[in-house]
């Protein structure tokens, strides 16, 4: 469904802003942000030349009013957050504030995508795989960061380093990216024919401001995840800074609607690959992330890692991953808080459909009254929710979410996200941007925004009803997510309220695309894994006692035995352990997917309406080989997939969800 809100934000003059009293605090009983509303409305004029209307939620159907209310929901959650803060102890400390310099900096990015290995100068297989697979975008990332590391550490004579030809093997005095050996990769894990790539053509293409905006102004757009995002870069787009008149459009209507190419390997859901394979995608993610912004010629800024102790018990502001691990003992493999699974489910049941839901505050007492009562009898299952109001709810779900003590978009990557709209034009080239940081987020963080983004989007869905347009729901969500402990509400980051809206906008218009893992980073995991594999066989091939043992089998065996590899071509075993019949030969061809093998097993052991049910859930999951586990399309097309590994098991069994 398509909502359009027409108009636009206007940020005409920047003014310094320095908080010098806040508003008073509503009592029980007392109408809400009254008191409050003439220093949002001051805010906002610092922002904005128009006037406002005097009250904050009349909505008119004005241009002038819709700009002006929208900024003044981002403002007003601002002081709302402020003042909920303001009274209460912190109860998290940083544990370490240290400014890094450039070569720290480096070396956290070298072991943070799986490189420790050039740091520490071992020999760790790991390492040498990873950097097998990489494309020529990406081996110039990592050659451009390692060469600043050595840099730095021979200034500082710490210890000899490696030089960055030794690592990949380049012979020339100058090394540069051209000189690596390295091509892009397809879905099937083979190397395409070295040909000009985004670097080269860049240097000789020019762009033309019409031939830039041609995506942005396109109403449908196919997206590829076949080759890497780096490499399909073809010219560089002309930057847009943030400036002080910058006008950002909120018609939703001007997003371009992307559709994704589904190759023959189908998609993939970041919930489909093994954890080991996930670590991997993260990886090569970062990598990824960073070669893209170096083809665009953006600098890619991190914060560094923060070590924040939080709470040890409760629900509000403990980490995500203390929250799962008290509640997988009660529900094994659980993946999102329950607590927050709960206030999703009573805002859903009750508040879609509430005008003004999440923008409107519920009362600030009440609110603070409810959070320690919820505390205390969560656990019990003894919370009485009838009592509690939808604002009040909503207030209780945006308080989760800030107190946090990481943020869930994470802390390292905050400016990263900043950065993808004030310095990309071309909201295609944001949303890859934006698809390879939610690839980076650790496993509960992304889990925990899946289902958030899931409820945002039905709170625009129901727009008629609650009047929360994308903008608005974006405007009110934003400085939750992207404001942390205060340290993103500098004077900076906080004048640009419509940037994090923007992105926020981003990730529910395409969330859908956004939890799809890109099948490039699949081929180059499949990649790194096979290369794992052979370093260790010839590992076993030089030590001697092994040597030793396979010539005394093989002058012991009489004749061959039997093994998988005497299975004729394109004919695989599957194997279903829940089916009465667990074991199938199944000849592939051309057409063959994995829905079809699923729908043969349903006809072999269908029996009655709970088969049809247990059938419903299983998926065809394909295990070992050049991957760790992967539950498979129903659209993929098998011949490929076993091409692509041939040494896999095929097992049907319930997709874990």
């Amino acid at each position: 469904m398509e909502i359009k809100d027409s108009g636009s934000v206007v940020l005409t003059a920047y003014h310094s802003y320095a908080p010098s009293r806040l508003p008073a605090r509503v009592e029980p009983g007392s109408p809400p942000r009254r008191k409050s509303l003439p220093r949002c409305q001051r805010i906002n004029r610092m922002l904005s030349n128009e006037s406002l209307h005097p009250h904050v939620y009349n909505r008119s159907n004005s241009q002038a009013s819709v700009d002006s209310t929208s900024m003044e929901d981002f403002w007003c959650e601002v002081e709302n957050i402020k003042e909920s803060t303001e009274d209460r102890q912190d109860e998290q400390s940083l544990l370490e504030i240290k400014p890094p310099d450039e070569g720290e900096l480096e070396a956290e990015w070298l072991q943070d995508v799986g490189l420790s290995t050039l740091i520490s100068g071992s020999e760790e297989e790991d390492g040498e795989a990873l950097l097998s697979t990489l494309t020529r975008t990406q081996a110039a990332a990592v050659q451009k960061r390692y060469n600043t590391y050595t840099q730095t550490m021979r200034k500082k004579n710490k210890h000899t380093v490696r030089d960055v030809r030794d690592i990949f093997g380049i012979s020339d005095t100058s090394p540069t990216f051209e000189a690596i050996p390295v091509s892009p990769v397809t879905t099937n894990g083979i190397q395409l024919p070295v040909q000009e790539t985004g670097w080269e053509m860049v240097r000789s293409a020019s762009c033309r401001e019409s031939e830039c905006d041609k995506d942005s102004q396109s109403l449908t757009e196919e997206l590829s995840f076949e080759v890497s995002f780096s490499e399909s870069i073809t010219v560089i787009p002309k930057h847009r800074e943030w400036r002080k008149n910058q006008r950002l459009k909120k018609d939703e209507s001007t997003l371009p609607n992307f559709t994704v190419r589904k190759s023959r390997f189908g998609l993939t859901e970041v919930g489909d690959l093994s954890l080991d394979d996930m670590k991997k995608i993260r990886y090569l993610s970062l990598i990824e992330l960073t070669a893209f912004y170096d083809a665009l010629g953006i600098e890619l800024k991190r914060n560094r890692t923060e070590r924040v102790k939080g709470r040890e018990t409760g629900l509000f502001g403990v980490p995500l991953t203390v929250l799962l691990e008290n509640d997988q003992k009660k529900i094994p493999g659980i993946k999102v808080p329950l607590i927050f699974q709960k206030l999703l489910l009573k805002l859903e049941e009750t508040g879609l459909e509430t005008e003004g839901i999440l923008r409107v505050p519920g009362s600030a007492s009440r609110v603070k009254s409810l959070r320690q009562e919820i505390e205390a009898k969560f656990d019990e299952d003894s919370f009485d929710w009838d009592q509690v109001r939808n604002n009040d709810a909503a207030g209780l779900l945006k308080m989760f979410i800030r107190e946090l003590p990481s943020p869930l978009f994470t802390v390292e990557y905050l400016p990263a996200f900043i950065t993808l709209v004030e310095k990309i034009s071309k909201v295609k080239l944001q949303l890859q941007a934006l698809h390879l940081l939610i690839m980076l987020l650790p496993d509960a963080c992304r889990d925990t925004a899946k289902v958030l983004l899931q409820f945002l989007k039905k709170v625009v869905t129901n727009v008629r009803k609650n009047k929360m347009t994308l903008w608005n729901v974006s405007m009110v969500v934003a400085p939750n997510l992207f404001i942390y402990k205060g340290k993103r509400a500098n004077q900076e980051e906080m004048l640009a309220a419509a940037t994090t809206a923007h992105i926020v906008r981003l990730l529910i218009k395409y969330q859908d695309i956004l939890w799809m893992v890109p099948t490039f980073l699949i081929s180059q995991v499949r990649k790194m894994n096979e290369a794992a594999i052979n370093n260790t066989k010839r590992q076993l091939m030089f030590d001697k006692g092994v040597r030793r043992l396979l010539r005394r089998k093989t002058m012991e065996r009489e004749r061959p035995e039997r093994t998988e590899s005497d299975i004729p071509e394109g004919v695989i075993r599957v194997h279903a352990p829940l089916h009465s019949k667990v074991s199938m030969a199944i000849q592939l061809n051309n057409q063959t997917k994995a829905k079809d093998i699923l729908a043969r097993f349903h006809c072999e052991n269908s029996h009655g309406s709970s088969d049809n049910i247990k059938m419903q859930i299983q998926s065809l999951h394909e295990v070992g080989g050049n991957i760790g586990q992967h539950c498979l399309d129903p659209d993929a097309y098998m011949l490929d997939v076993y091409r692509a590994n041939p040494q896999a098991e095929w097992v049907i069994k319930p997709k874990i969800t």
